[in-house]
């Protein structure tokens, strides 16, 4: 059998691996425009399809992974995203830059339903992995900004897409070494933890189909929107895309500190005690924002990000702990597809939004759509926990 730890390990560092990957261009292409002879709105549009693959790919990958191996698709994953990143570094027309990103797309949506069924199989305490595997992700989302930003000023945009694809392609080669395939049938669901009454789980349905579509919208708009926001509201402070990339980075690094305390709080609460405090987080800050700059508007986007990143884990903590073994793949899938294809449909509406009104319209916009995190979290039933050692 494969050691819990090692495949854990690498698990986190795929979700590292993927949002890094899907953001590179929010980040680079600040730098791109100019390079490239095209505005930011103009520009923005070309990665929609990698995000709507982003979603809609995981259908497909989920249910590979649970028919076939989750281990052969996560190998499949590591070579393919680092090869796309590459192949965005040697692009020359903006047809070509949206097949490269395209490309991104299609790989990067096996990792969450594949790798977040892998974590929950192998994982002790589900809460703790799940906050821990979060932190991975959100450092992905920190590093794509800082290390994107300062190689983009210091080697050029095309290096930032080539290192990290060169890095990721030798990670996927550890991991074909490192880690073999095995049937996983039948054994321990460490995710067992909790149930609702079956008259119930319709709540669970709705509630996670409405927040699924708020939050990814939000937290993919956020993400792209913020490199961007931080260089017309900073200015002030800075105009330098390595410092902006600094800047981006320790706001997120407080996303990543929320994800490990919601995971943590999710061992010891039921979902709706931790879901119902948090679902009031984003909404004001994010109107708030809208009217900010420089520090205040730093201080406001740290809240911005502690609220996305901590409603991410708890979507997916209630899949794990309601899901069989056999079916958790595809339950992954159909979460992811409906949370991306949401997300894809964002980057359009961001770069609209900005068009019509600037990021004061944007903020205002996804202010009012994260209002349905709220219903969501009152919609939620109560829980019958099972006891899990401590």
């Amino acid at each position: 059998m494969n050691s819990p730890v090692r495949v854990i390990s690498f698990v986190n560092a795929g979700h590292f691996i993927d949002h890094y990957a899907m953001l590179i261009f929010a980040a680079a292409v600040i730098i791109m425009g100019p390079a490239l002879g095209m505005a930011y709105s103009e520009l923005l549009p070309y990665a929609t399809p990698g995000f709507i693959a982003f979603g809609a790919g995981s259908l497909l990958t989920g249910w590979l992974g649970d028919r076939w191996s989750r281990r052969h698709m996560m190998l499949i994953f590591f070579v393919g995203i680092g090869a796309s990143m590459i192949s965005v570094g040697f692009v020359q027309t903006p047809v070509q830059l949206g097949a490269a990103l395209l490309a991104i797309g299609i790989f990067a949506s096996i990792y969450h339903p594949v790798g977040t069924a892998m974590i929950v199989s192998y994982a002790e305490r589900l809460g703790r992995e799940m906050g821990i595997n979060g932190v991975w992700g959100n450092l992905g989302v920190a590093s794509s900004a800082l290390v994107t930003g300062v190689i983009g000023q210091y080697l050029g945009w095309r290096f930032a897409f080539i290192i990290p694809g060169i890095v990721t392609i030798l990670i996927g080669l550890a991991f074909a070494m490192l880690v073999v395939h095995e049937d996983r049938k039948g054994s321990k669901q460490a995710a067992a933890q909790a149930r609702v009454a079956k008259q119930d789980m319709w709540r669970v349905v709705l509630s996670l189909l409405i927040v699924v579509i708020a939050i990814s919208t939000t937290f993919n708009a956020v993400t792209v929107a913020l490199p961007k926001l931080f260089a017309e509201r900073l200015a002030d402070l800075t105009k330098s895309p390595a410092l902006l990339g600094v800047i981006a980075a320790c706001v997120y690094v407080f996303g990543a500190m929320t994800q490990y305390t919601i995971g943590r709080l999710l061992d010891r609460y039921s979902l709706k005690t931790v879901a119902l405090p948090l679902s009031f987080m984003l909404a004001p800050f994010l109107y708030l924002a809208a009217s900010l700059n420089n520090l205040p508007l730093i201080v406001v986007s740290i809240g911005i990000v502690m609220g996305a990143f901590g409603q991410v884990t708890v979507n997916d903590a209630m899949v794990g702990k309601y899901t069989s073994e056999e079916w958790r793949s595809r339950a992954y899938a159909v979460r992811y597809f409906i949370g991306f294809t949401a997300a894809g449909a964002s980057v359009g509406l961001v770069a609209w939004l900005y068009e019509q009104g600037g990021f004061v319209t944007m903020l205002h916009a996804f202010a009012g759509l994260c209002l349905l995190a709220i219903a969501a979290a009152i919609i939620l039933p109560r829980e019958i926990r099972t006891p899990v050692a401590a």
